[in-house]
């Protein structure tokens, strides 16, 4: 590995900028949103109603349709990847493949996304793959909201929230159709059509399908992926490496006039398990892989009660599965030796109801408030020695650990299923003191039936004291309830029927992750080209769910002796402090040429302990320092190039010295860059073709891993450079 700084491309980006000074101050009509139109673009997220961006106390970004094409975020992966403030590790995770760490917060489940006011993600709150999956086809915009909003949306909303914004079909039938192909055997498709069914209903149906082989990185980074014997498989005899990935997704929008909104969501990610994994640890197989599908349908009735108070009743049904055939083959579930999958299987269930009101007391002054109920259902499993039935009851599987069967001993093993509620309640207040002063002041109660309740509050205030600026100061509190993938969290693997080393243990007793989060945003807009949000935030968490060894080994399998046993507790906390810096420019080139520039600068400063009077460590997969930078360059509305370039500063790993109480290892700093080409309004103004290449100068460079595991690369090799190519039509 070898530092890099950043290159030629952000150089020629800074240049871009500096010369478009000069140039003429109005910007083309030509552009798909002007800076004046994107501020005023109504966003729904930061206060469950309608507002613009500069009435909202909190810090929200919003990444149009026509952004995400010339940008080519074909997915959230791509979205998050780009954002400021935001980490972002692609495919080190054996389970959940990328990883992300979003102002701070580690780890995937600390982020809330919702599809149109819905949540889409994990319906239990447990960690789950974000990439290819959540494809944007189909999204009109993209709101993401910076730091707690536990007030409005409860469990979850810890780091923030992204709500993929779709639209109602119009009257008139239309649709597109896109077909892609590149290296290492990339397909891609999409297809989005909408119109109407009869009066007052519209319909909008879409799917994709994409997969990959990926690069063969054995071959680009040999030293990393050495030929070494595993099992009764000599070092010459060794496969070779792969990691090909499948993702899927439907999508159904109907509207019945403007009252009924019923939605069907369906996403699905396929990986290998042997992801991030070493040589020595694992076999890289087709047949070993990890399958998630989650499932939501929703259905939402509007209505006014009086002309100043709306009502709007959702309800939900969400469902997580991993298949029944995920396995894993390495040497934790093969000590034999025998070339047998350890299998695995997890399942979750949300039902609710939600009611929520809007009373708009005077010009000045609203209130919201909401009641919901939401059901749960859980089943976790330790490594299976076969795969979960799913027409049997977890108690009914008749399955034992893997290498006791065997033995004499024999022992039946434990799955483990959770079927608990809750209920919740919140109230907001937005008052509009004067056109330059508002403040906003909420406050929700969660209870569950599992560990009891979480208040949080939330409190902000808006000072815009002349035309070109807006400074907002907000405080909010958030919990993260504990997920039955972490509180059922058990496995570990015998030999001949006697435990071998640690086992990880489950823990019923956890309780929430509870953070509070200052943050201050200064929006400022010296002139219509130009716009500049500076956001800083300092979080505290307390309860932090880590893994620990028990001082007495918890006996949980009924007919042996654990020796030793892990689980996870609500043991640490965090402190951290950090602050985005993210400018927006738009110019005229002259002529039928104009650009958009955009970047952030981020800095992240952190902590947490593993107990409360522990030695501070420093956070992992965080890297202090990030620039990203963008331009889009676009002739008239024919044709946009948009270079994108990131530089991503020296990165902690999940390994730990606590001795020295620093990282024994860490990611080094890295430049990389993508090219997108569009060409647009081809054959009568209905196809478009797209060119992307992303790592543009094909670098080597590393990705950090969570784990501080021996099995696990700490520094995990990313793709070299991949080219794809599209072709969309519009009809």
């Amino acid at each position: 590995m070898h530092h890099t700084r950043p290159g030629l491309l952000a150089l020629a980006l800074a240049i871009a900028a500096m010369a478009s000074a000069q140039a003429s101050d109005n910007v083309l009509s030509l552009l798909p949103l002007s800076l004046d139109e994107l501020i005023a673009t109504p966003v729904t997220t930061a206060s469950r109603r309608a507002e613009a961006r500069e009435r909202t106390p909190a810090h929200i970004m919003v990444i149009t349709r026509e952004q995400m094409r010339d940008r080519r975020y074909k997915n959230l992966a791509d979205l998050l990847e780009d954002l400021p403030g935001v980490d972002f590790q692609r495919g080190t995770r054996s389970t959940q493949y990328n990883h992300f760490v979003f102002q701070g917060h580690v780890s995937n489940n600390k982020l809330l996304i919702l599809l149109d006011g819905v949540r889409i993600d994990h319906p239990a709150g447990g960690k789950i793959p974000i990439a290819e999956n959540f494809s944007l086809y189909f999204a009109k915009q993209v709101e993401v909201l910076y730091g707690p909003a536990a007030a409005l949306y409860g469990a979850d909303a810890f780091a923030g929230v992204i709500n993929i914004i779709t639209q109602k079909a119009g009257d008139q039938a239309a649709g597109k159709v896109a077909v892609g192909g590149g290296s290492f055997g990339s397909l891609e498709s999409d297809f989005l059509v909408s119109g109407s069914l009869g009066k007052a209903i519209n319909l909008s149906v879409g799917a994709h399908y994409q997969k990959s082989d990926r690069a063969p990185l054995d071959e680009y980074y040999r030293s990393d992926f050495p030929k070494v014997a595993l099992g009764d498989t000599s070092a010459s005899n060794r496969e070779d490496y792969t990691a090909g990935i499948t993702s899927k997704s439907q999508y159904v929008r109907l509207d019945v006039g403007d009252r009924l909104t019923l939605g069907v969501y369906r996403n699905q990610f396929r990986s290998l398990t042997s992801t991030g994994d070493r040589t020595s640890q694992a076999r890289y197989v087709d047949n070993a892989y990890w399958d998630t599908t989650i499932d939501t349908w929703h259905g939402r009735y509007r209505f006014n009660m009086t002309p100043s108070i709306s009502s709007e009743t959702v309800v939900d049904f969400s469902r997580y599965e991993v298949d029944p055939d995920s396995s894993y083959l390495n040497t934790f579930t093969d000590p034999d030796k025998v070339r047998r999958h350890g299998y695995d299987y997890s399942y979750g269930r949300r039902a609710g109801i939600e009611q929520n009101l809007n009373w708009q007391a005077s010009d000045a002054h609203s209130l919201q408030a909401g009641l919901s109920y939401r059901n749960f259902h859980a089943i976790e499993t330790p490594d299976l020695p076969r795969p979960y039935r799913r027409s049997l009851d977890p108690n009914e599987q008749g399955m034992v650990y893997i290498n006791t069967d065997s033995s004499s001993t024999n022992l039946p093993l434990k799955i483990f299923e959770a079927r608990y509620h809750s209920w919740s309640g919140y109230l907001q207040w937005q008052a509009q003191w004067t056109p330059q002063f508002s403040t906003v002041a909420g406050l929700r109660h969660d209870w569950y039936s599992t560990y009891g309740g979480s208040t949080n509050p939330r409190l902000g205030l808006v000072w815009k004291p002349d035309s070109g600026n807006v400074i907002k100061l907000l405080y909010g509190e958030a919990f993260r309830a504990p997920s039955p993938e972490e509180i059922y969290s058990a496995f570990g693997s015998f030999a001949g029927g006697v435990p071998v080393g640690t086992f990880r243990a489950p823990n019923p007793h956890l309780e929430p992750e509870k953070s509070k989060t200052w943050s201050a945003t200064w929006d400022w807009r010296p002139s219509r080209q130009f716009n500049l949000v500076s956001n800083a935030y300092l979080t505290e968490v307390e309860r932090v769910i880590i893994t620990r060894t028990d001082a007495t080994p918890v006996q949980y399998i009924p007919g042996t002796v654990l020796t030793a046993t892990e689980s996870k507790q609500n043991s640490g906390n965090d402190r951290y402090h950090g602050i985005d810096i993210i400018p927006q420019w738009q110019m005229h080139l002259g002529g039928p040429w104009s650009a958009d520039l955009w970047g952030s600068y981020s800095y992240v400063k952190g902590w947490y302990r593993e107990t409360d009077d522990g030695l501070k460590l420093k956070q992992i997969n965080i890297a202090a320092h990030k620039v990203k930078l963008g331009l889009t360059l676009r002739y008239q509305d024919w044709l946009t190039i948009t270079p994108r370039l990131q530089w991503i500063g020296d990165t902690t790993t999940g390994a730990i010295n606590r001795v020295p109480n620093d990282r024994i290892k860490k990611t080094d700093a890295y430049t990389v860059a993508s090219l997108h080409i569009g060409a647009h309004k081809l054959a009568g103004e209905r196809l478009s073709l797209y060119f992307d290449v992303y790592n543009l100068f094909d670098k080597r460079y590393y990705a950090a891993h969570t784990s501080s595991s021996s099995a696990v690369m700490q520094a995990v090799p990313q793709q070299p450079r991949t080219l794809m190519g599209t072709v969309e039509l519009r009809f």
